[in-house]
């Protein structure tokens, strides 16, 4: 390799540095096609270079901002001229879920709040928060603590 190209582009430990991540997140973003595998030149490390950096702090930020690693392959795909409307159709739909996690937090956080003010003014008995968890039946991973019962 040439030194001057060495100079330019760096292993896999500094690619990870540069962009914040551990190199097992971008090892995985590579098996997930987000981000290309540089050719390895016989006896020697892959290199990366400044597009490499560039491409991880984009898969950063679009998860940052809610995306899916589906959707970040998606967002990536798209041609930044001509794709507009895709970015934006993709972009509404992550506002839609994210309003929808925003609710259901907000659920959370107001059933909680009711469970903390039942237990300040109940001094005798069980704890309202304790027994509010303690539910003969499962609990759906999509549930919130809104289908928590005050009593």
């Amino acid at each position: 390799m040439v030194r001057n190209q060495a100079k330019n582009s760096d292993t896999i430990s500094g690619l990870a540095k540069a962009a914040g991540v551990g190199v097992e997140t971008v090892r995985y973003y590579q098996r997930r096609g987000l981000l290309p595998e540089p050719a390895r030149p016989p006896g020697e490390v892959r290199r990366y270079g400044k597009d490499d950096v560039r491409r991880l702090r984009f898969v950063r930020s679009a998860q940052a901002a809610g995306f899916t690693l589906a959707e970040i392959g998606e967002l990536i795909a798209l041609d930044a001229a001509d794709d507009r409307l895709r970015a934006r159709e993709l972009a509404r739909a992550r506002i839609a879920a994210l309003d929808g996690k925003i609710e259901q937090l907000r659920e959370a956080r107001d059933a909680l709040a009711s469970l903390a003010t039942a237990c300040a003014k109940k001094r005798a008995g069980p704890c309202p928060i304790l027994t509010a968890f303690e539910r003969p039946e499962p609990v759906p991973a999509t549930s919130t603590f809104a289908a928590i019962s005050v009593t």
